[in-house]
């Protein structure tokens, strides 16, 4: 909705790269979700569930705005294609802390070993969604008589249908209100020997230091603050190349000559089976041999991927060579989110893994708001030398994987602890 459809439209509206890259920080909205995800885990609304609930709503505000980005003119009303989009990355992101949270705790504590497997299913039912769901606008905007703009009620009625899946899964059951009583009943305490009392003040202080202080208290107190701000540096760095890449990538396929068609048969569609197939996989890999292995080889097959773009610069527009780069690089980008998604997931406590994971992804996009929307100005810079580009996205991946290495005999215990306690 607001990734490859939106720069693909304004790319035909006319926009320069640069002004297209700028849409990008849009996508801040994922970086920054973590400071209002304790109400994700908090506050419960009156239908559906902790979880499902929270899911449900998200997807009728998106519905919403995709009808008023429908009735939008790019050419006159770009300010409002930026606030309809903003409005889309904000309900999305706060869709996806609440469907991360679901994830976790529908594994109970004693399956953590299972969350390899889950990882796996999350990172192809992502790709299902943005790669075969979303080659259906591409298609859709090659027929005669349809507008960028008119697409936006398809993808609306599809997010429709996709809600009947949050209504009849099941909410997971965990025992999330009763560590949330436990850990009011010590800032009570806390408060209590401040000399506060239970008053309306004083619960509303307990409300928000059990909401607010508490999920972040508890994952450094868990981990440690040496380890913990290790593992927060090490996802802040680790797909910024990706980042890069994936910015300006529909803008490179379209620049080089390729079709609508071409970009939703071959971007999409076959990226989509590609990532499925080697999402399970990477699961599978991560299961037998360790999530620490899975986030190295990812890695390292990221950045040679990002080479493979470089080639295409030089080709020009080949169909065949861009099926391989495809298949490459969506070897690659499932291989390293099954690992980094399994890994963010071990590190979660089910009484706040809304908070907790939020906190952590948000990095991870952080990174990429914050330096992928300069994306276009880096072409820019480069006088469209897109080869060169291509390959300094795949030298940005080396400080993480550095940085990975400095910390694996951490990630080794992490993985240890769970195997011996599910056991």
């Amino acid at each position: 909705m607001i990734g490859s459809v939106l720069s693909a439209w304004l790319k035909d509206e006319g926009l320069s790269r640069s002004s297209i890259g700028l849409f990008g920080a849009i996508f801040f909205a994922f970086s920054i979700n973590f400071l209002w995800s304790p109400i994700i885990d908090r506050v419960r609304l009156p239908w559906l569930g902790q979880r499902r609930g929270w899911i449900a709503f998200t997807q009728i505000m998106i519905v919403l705005a995709c009808v008023f980005m429908a009735n939008i003119s790019a050419q006159a009303n770009l300010y409002y294609i930026a606030l309809a989009g903003f409005l889309i990355a904000v309900f999305g992101a706060t869709q996806d802390i609440a469907i991360d949270a679901y994830r976790i705790d529908v594994i109970r504590p004693e399956e953590k070993d299972k969350l390899a497997a889950a990882s796996a299913m999350a990172t192809a039912g992502w790709w299902t969604g943005y790669g075969g769901l979303g080659a259906i606008p591409f298609f859709i905007a090659d027929l005669p008589n349809w507008q960028w703009s008119e697409i936006y009620y398809v993808l609306a009625a599809i997010m429709l249908l996709l809600m009947g899946t949050v209504i009849f899964s099941r909410e997971p059951v965990t025992d999330r209100l009763e560590r949330h009583k436990l850990a009011s009943k010590e800032y009570a305490r806390i408060l209590a020997d401040r000399g506060i009392q239970p008053t309306l003040t004083g619960q509303v202080l307990n409300w928000l230091a059990v909401t607010i202080v508490e999920p972040f208290r508890e994952f450094f107190t868990r981990n440690g603050v040496k380890l913990a701000l290790s593992i927060l540096l090490f996802i802040f760095l680790f797909k910024i190349g990706e980042a890069f890449l994936g910015r300006m990538s529909i803008v490179f396929y379209k620049e080089l000559g390729f079709s609508n068609t071409d970009i939703g048969s071959l971007s999409k569609l076959l990226n989509w089976w590609v990532t499925i197939i080697f999402a399970v996989l990477g699961g599978m890999v991560n299961i037998r041999y360790g999530i620490f292995r899975g986030l190295m080889t990812g890695g390292i097959a990221m950045a040679a991927s990002n080479l493979m773009f470089a080639v295409m610069a030089q080709v020009g527009p080949d169909k065949a060579l861009f099926a391989i780069t495809i298949f490459v690089d969506g070897f690659t980008a499932a291989w390293s989110t099954v690992a980094m998604v399994a890994f963010i997931s071990l590190l979660c406590n089910q009484a706040f893994s809304a908070t907790q994971y939020a906190l952590m992804a948000s990095l991870g996009n952080l990174a990429k708001v914050l330096l992928s929307s300069s994306s276009g100005y880096l072409v820019d810079w480069l006088d469209g030398n897109w080869s060169l580009f291509f390959i300094l996205t795949a030298i940005m991946v080396i400080p993480s994987l550095l940085f990975l290495w400095t910390i694996r005999h951490h990630i080794h215990r992490m993985e240890s602890r769970h195997s011996e306690s599910s056991g």
